[in-house]
């Protein structure tokens, strides 16, 4: 049986994602057979791994990171309970990679939570049958004394696992020894006990300034600062829509690169009001020279070099609130190259039917965007499948080659129109399910721009579009769960969790 430590935080965002993932990989490094794990997450970004029973399922795109990051496959285990927020307090509930039913909080808490938690504790079982050391990393705050009762991802989880737990705090948001006495402070009895040490994350400057604080914190609590992490980001896909920047005009990602202004090429990405699986832009934002600027429905596109519709969890909602913003019209006029991605794809047709299944209210079909001739019929059925494309040669993506892998997870059905059927210039570059015309291209692939012949190809025609010449790329760089893992390592939380847990590092 594994031993187990869990990665909590005085809040969201403090660094837990990338430091299960540095830990699992510097775990692996040393020899350890490591799983992640985390008992429930709540996020849009999923991807798809073999469920239970061996047919595909959903993961959080932090577990699946985490996992190879482990050096073994990902699978449903390693994430048991998935929530998808759809809007109106309400989320789609996925247990061991299957969708159950679309739930509020009180009915998720009322009538499904037990056998999340059943889910959750066999996947944990499973885990620890089958390998020496579990990460778990916890969700938002492990202090949150309303929750203490349900809190599943945090409390369950450390006592089912009977578990170590390291608590990170987040310095950068100031008040970090406040934060974290306070956190300790409201902690169970029995879960205060399992507390080994605590670690500071995204510092920037000396850690000498940091002594004195430490040194008050570990008398008046008797918990160990084992480290003191800098400031840094490995490139780890981002766990939900909250890392992204926010959505004006200064909101970009790939602009520290080093690239003049006058050599970029700029990607306008609609940060759509119930987005999802925002992952699938950050390929694109780490190529010299590209920048993803997000923006939301009421912003500006007519000055980027192409825009991209991500997914979303909710297209008919999504739709509604496009045009609210008036942002068909501005579709319409944009000069370059379009691209829809899952549930963007779907924004892009012609036309939206049995709507209802993706709404609240009963609506049977709403007209789409026109920019690609297709209908999209909703069903009640969700496709998950891993795939694998012959890549045809096609605008936008001419001189793409070979094969395509990446992932979809969608429910409805999209279609050529009997006139899109009839038109020469369409084509399907990326199988079946995808549609392109010579500046439009829409596909259900998830991962798509994670593809280097896709990727590349892609930027090559925005680069020539744009008449100035495509810089360079760097020399290779370490992976980002090696950066992760340097990043624990350096710091010595390994070495410091060796000396403080059994978990044998």
């Amino acid at each position: 049986m594994a031993n187990t430590l869990l990665v909590a935080g005085t809040a969201s965002h403090v660094g837990k994602s990338t430091v299960v993932a540095g830990l699992c990989r510097a775990l692996a490094d040393r020899g350890r057979a490591v799983a992640p794990y985390k008992a429930q997450n709540m996020s849009n970004n999923a991807r798809v791994v073999p469920a239970p029973d061996g047919d595909p399922g959903e993961v959080g795109v932090s577990q699946y990171v985490q996992a190879r990051a482990a050096r073994v496959a990902p699978t449903t285990d390693h994430n048991p309970v998935l929530l998808k927020p759809r809007g109106d307090r309400e989320s789609q509930l996925v247990v061991d990679g299957r969708a159950v039913t679309h739930v509020d909080t009180d009915d998720y808490y009322r009538d499904y939570w037990s056998r999340a938690r059943e889910a959750a504790v066999a996947a944990h079982e499973l885990l620890a049958d089958a390998h020496d050391v579990v990460v778990a990393e916890g969700a938002g705050s492990i202090a949150e004394i309303n929750l203490h009762d349900r809190d599943l991802a945090n409390l369950e989880t450390a006592r089912v696992a009977d578990a170590d737990v390291l608590v990170l705090v987040d310095i950068e948001r100031g008040g970090a020894f406040a934060s974290l006495y306070g956190t300790l402070e409201l902690l169970p009895a029995d879960v205060r006990e399992r507390v080994v040490g605590a670690a500071i994350t995204k510092f920037r400057g000396d850690p000498a300034l940091l002594e004195p604080g430490i040194e008050e914190i570990e008398a008046r609590t008797g918990v160990p600062v084992l480290a003191v992490l800098p400031y840094d980001d490995p490139g780890l896909p981002a766990e939900d829509s909250v890392s992204l920047p926010a959505a004006d005009e200064s909101a970009v990602r790939g602009a520290d690169d080093g690239v003049p202004d006058a050599r970029r090429v700029t990607v306008a990405a609609v940060r759509l009001p119930r987005i999802s699986n925002a992952t699938d832009l950050e390929p694109l934002a780490a190529v010299p020279g590209v920048r993803v600027r997000y923006v939301p429905p009421t912003g500006r596109i007519a000055d980027a070099d192409a825009v991209v519709l991500p997914g979303t969890k909710n297209t008919v909602d999504d739709l509604r609130a496009l045009r609210d913003a008036g942002f068909g019209d501005r579709l319409r006029a944009f000069d370059g190259p379009v691209v829809g991605l899952c549930g963007g794809y779907q924004l892009l047709g012609a036309a939206l039917t049995n709507a209802g299944v993706e709404s609240t209210d009963d609506v049977e079909r709403l007209p789409g965007f026109g920019v690609l001739p297709v209908i999209t019929a909703f069903c009640t059925e969700k496709h998950l499948e891993r795939v694998s494309l012959d890549v045809v040669d096609a605008d936008p993506i001419a001189g793409a080659t070979g094969t395509a892998t990446g992932y979809e997870i969608h429910m409805g059905r999209t279609e050529l129109t009997d006139r899109g059927a009839a038109r020469a210039d369409v084509t399907h570059p990326l199988g079946p399910r995808s549609v392109a015309t010579s500046d439009a291209l829409g596909t259900y692939l998830h991962g798509v721009f994670e593809n280097a012949t896709v990727r590349d190809a892609f930027v090559d025609g925005l680069y020539e579009r744009a008449g100035v010449p495509r810089p360079s790329p760097p020399a290779d760089r370490d992976s980002p769960a090696d950066r992760a893992a340097a990043l624990v390592s350096d710091a010595g939380l390994v070495d410091a969790l060796r000396d403080a847990t059994d978990l044998g590092v």
